[in-house]
């Protein structure tokens, strides 16, 4: 059974900003009388995109090498999100066996019409871009198998569909005569929405207005006859931002904000600890107030991004030019009206909102499936994993690869969602030579750490090993009396302790205050787009064998009460208690 601990998240008053009037005022109708605590969607969870259907919201995110594929959360305030389902669950659906760290599946954006919903989405297989289509009648499944867009270049497709009932296709690709590297461009075509395919012909709408660096994540939204193309700009790091331009054409021409780009952190401090806030999605409630949501960083010593890049939710408001002189006054988005910077907290959206739920999870692995939450490393091409054989515990069984290695391995993980937890498993292991089962924290194929259960010389072992670019090292080792183990580690935003128990209340410290920053994206080479897993693990280190590692419970608490003093703390004038 799936146990979530209900929690408070504790307010950060001195943070909220009051919500003043500006132009295009909305009605008092649902305001919010409470607060609720960013990110909304805590750990790696990026790229998000959003739809509202009635008095429901449904909320995705990228993926990349992680299956299932697409996440889709569903809310009615805005706040609470709660995974229901994914849209890509079937390793058939599409190819994600063999690829890299951070290919796979990018920016997805969902959109609903006329009964269904549409899930449009790249996947990325050693830089061969490959955009299409999912749908399904009802978000929980089933959803469709892939409908490919071919002559599609590029990433981050987004659907719109207009009210005279045409369908287009918004993305980006390098044009052909680009200024300077890394420059991109934004583009539109008709979709024949019945046939899945590409019609009529190509516009190219815009470059951007920061230099056009990256320029990607296409959205768009028609709002009082005006056409408004949302981007974003500068890369996913420190420079991250949002543009918008506006067209009475869809086809355009599309005219710059004169304001852009309308959100970016790019002006403050490195220090600051929430950077590169971008990719972002609007929303229009039933009352007319308008939401973002949008990826950010929460960083750690103004650079370490250990949970990746998380889902932030910020108020709109639309404002109108003030030019006397102007005969047609043009009416912009402006985001985090009151500060301009995406805020830990803010009033909730509405009265209704409940309290947020502290993102505690406990699996005792008594269901016949495993849950929504747990996600493995690439689609496995053969199952390894067993709620049968042993009523209560997940069997993993060895594979032959590893944790280092781009293919495919024995690795069950959920999302680290916070700089302080703790997490715990209890696991039966029976090891030969080279084989080696436990609990991991993994960032990708060139950053984990490892604390399994080993065949030693003349007994079992507890190792601790850090692998870095394929290269382990052994950290520390202590000899083991049976085959039964409770594992621990605690985490302490860039260091961790790694425990082990033979009865679950009497704890040893294999390595305490150990430095996990290689976890950091930044601290790994190469293109890193997703954050901490913490997991199960096993392996033969390429040995072929039947051997299998139990695990009886997973357990992941949060172990500090909410997020005060972490803003304060990267702000290095943390309080003193």
């Amino acid at each position: 059974m799936i146990l979530r601990r209900p929690g408070w998240l504790a307010i950060l008053a001195v943070f909220v900003p009051l919500q003043q009037g500006f132009a295009e005022p909305v009605e008092e109708q649902g305001a919010a009388t409470a607060s609720f605590s960013n990110p909304v969607i805590p750990g790696f969870a990026p790229d998000p995109s959003i739809v509202r259907v009635d008095d429901d919201f449904y909320l995705i995110n990228s993926t990349f090498e992680y299956f299932p594929g697409i996440p889709i959360y569903h809310s009615r305030d805005l706040v609470n999100w709660r995974l229901i389902s994914y849209a890509l669950n079937d390793p058939a659906q599409i190819e994600l066996a063999r690829i890299k760290s951070s290919d796979g599946i990018h920016a997805s954006t969902i959109r609903y019409n006329d009964g269904t919903f549409y899930v449009i989405t790249t996947n990325n297989v050693d830089g061969n871009m490959v955009n299409f289509i999912v749908t399904a009648t009802d978000p929980r499944g089933p959803w469709s198998a892939p409908h490919v867009l071919e002559g599609a270049p590029g990433i981050d497709p987004s659907l719109f569909f207009d009210d005279d009932g045409r369908v287009w296709y918004v993305g980006n690709h390098i044009p052909p005569d680009p200024e300077f590297p890394g420059q991109a461009e934004i583009w539109l075509q008709e979709v024949d929405i019945d046939a899945m395919a590409l019609i009529g012909e190509r516009h190219y709408l815009w470059r951007g207005c920061c230099g056009g660096v990256w320029a990607e994540g296409p959205h768009l939204y028609k709002k009082n006859g005006y056409y408004y193309l949302l981007i974003s700009e500068g890369g996913t790091a420190y420079e991250h931002a949002l543009s918008v331009a506006i067209s009475k054409e869809i086809t355009g021409p599309y005219q710059n904000n004169p304001r852009n780009p309308v959100l970016s952190h790019r002006q403050l401090s490195y220090d600051y600890p929430i950077t590169g806030v971008g990719h972002a999605d609007l929303v229009e409630l039933a009352d007319g107030r308008w939401y973002a949501v949008a990826l950010g960083w929460r960083l750690v010593d103004g650079i370490h991004g250990i949970l990746g890049r998380e889902t932030f939710l910020l108020p709109v408001t639309w404002e109108t030019e003030p030019y006397a002189w102007k005969a047609e006054k043009l009416t912009f988005p402006v985001f985090s009206p009151t500060t301009g910077r995406v805020e830990l907290t803010y009033p909730s959206p509405f009265e209704h909102a409940e309290p947020q739920d502290d993102g505690a999870f406990l699996d005792s692995f008594d269901s016949e499936t495993l849950g929504l939450e747990w996600n493995f490393r690439r689609a496995h091409e053969a199952v390894f994993h067993d709620l049968e054989a042993v009523p209560g515990s997940l069997r993993l069984g060895l594979q032959a690869g590893a944790s280092s290695q781009r293919g495919q391995y024995s690795f069950v993980g959920i999302r680290q969602r916070h700089f302080e937890f703790d997490v715990v498993t209890k696991m039966t292991f029976d090891p030969a030579v080279k084989e080696e089962a436990g609990l991991v924290a993994i960032q990708n194929d060139r950053s984990a750490f490892l604390l399994t259960m080993a065949a030693g010389s003349e007994a079992n072992t507890i190792r601790l090993t850090k692998s870095l670019h394929g290269e382990p090292t052994l950290l520390a080792e202590a000899p083991l009396a049976g085959d039964a183990v409770y594992l621990r580690i605690a985490g302490d935003y860039l260091h961790y302790d790694f425990q082990f128990s033979i009865d679950g209340n009497a704890w040893t410290s294999l390595a305490g205050d150990v430095d996990v920053t290689s976890l950091s994206p930044a601290a790994i080479e190469g293109y890193n787009y997703t954050g901490v897993y913490l997991g199960l693990y096993a392996t033969s280190n390429g040995i072929d064998t039947d051997n299998y590692a139990d695990f009886d419970f997973f357990n992941y608490e949060p172990t500090a009460t909410s997020r005060d003093g972490w803003f304060e703390r990267q702000l290095g004038n943390e309080t003193q208690e």
